[in-house]
């Protein structure tokens, strides 16, 4: 039968279905892309991801500083120094700890640590000594332009790395800074001092009776 004019022509049911089909699916396609899309943006690496942080680039000064040296590699030893690694606060290599043998002074310090300000010029006379080897491990120190000024101001004239997570305080049972040290030739901690050094006579006898070397 003739639909009156003006009248538009039924679909039939089967075209209706195949063209809701068609609908759907190019919908569905829509979709997929849009997910894919997003997807993809999400997993991109963000600009500068991937490259070290600006904190951990080295600050105005630090090549001033005395730089650490490469040691050879040991095994680590009993009652020895813990076997962790620490970057160098000037230049030089990270220093992993276990590798150090003596006799050697380690003095652990913090710029913002007052008694470690009253105690530095004695480990600067014992290090202008050249009887013992000195490394300064600064210390849970959130500064390290700061630092790297404090031990240029001092003549901290040795080596110092950065422990700003505290990798050292179970080994060492650090309470806070200043502490001091003293390992043997062996590698062996053969003392530590706790608490800031009064006097210069005070630190040259430690060095003497614990490690028997007269500065």
């Amino acid at each position: 039968m003739t639909p009156p004019s003006g009248t538009p022509p039924r679909t039939p049911p089967a075209h209706r279905a195949d063209s809701g089909r068609v609908w759907r699916t190019a919908v569905g396609l829509a979709v997929a892309v849009v997910l894919v899309g997003t997807a993809a943006c999400g997993s991109e690496t963000p600009a500068g991801a991937g490259t070290p942080s600006a904190g951990r680039s080295k600050v105005a000064g630090a090549d001033q500083l005395k730089a650490c040296p490469s040691a050879p590699s040991k095994p680590p030893v009993s009652n020895g120094l813990p076997d962790i690694s620490l970057p160098c606060l000037g230049s030089g290599p990270d220093v992993r700890l276990a590798d150090l043998r003596g006799p050697l002074v380690i003095n652990v310090w913090a710029q913002w640590c007052g008694p470690c300000r009253d105690e530095a010029p004695y480990l600067a006379a014992l290090a202008k000594s050249g009887k013992v080897t000195m490394l300064g491990i600064d210390y849970d120190d959130p500064r390290p332009e700061l630092a790297v000024k404090f031990a240029g101001e001092e003549g901290l004239a040795y080596p110092h790395v950065t422990d700003q997570d505290k990798a050292i305080q179970r080994a060492l049972k650090v309470g806070g800074p200043p502490l001091t040290a003293f390992i043997d030739d062996k590698g062996t901690v053969a003392y530590v001092h706790r608490g800031v050094l009064t006097s210069q006579q005070q630190l040259d006898q430690l060095v003497k009776d614990k490690l028997g070397v007269t500065p």
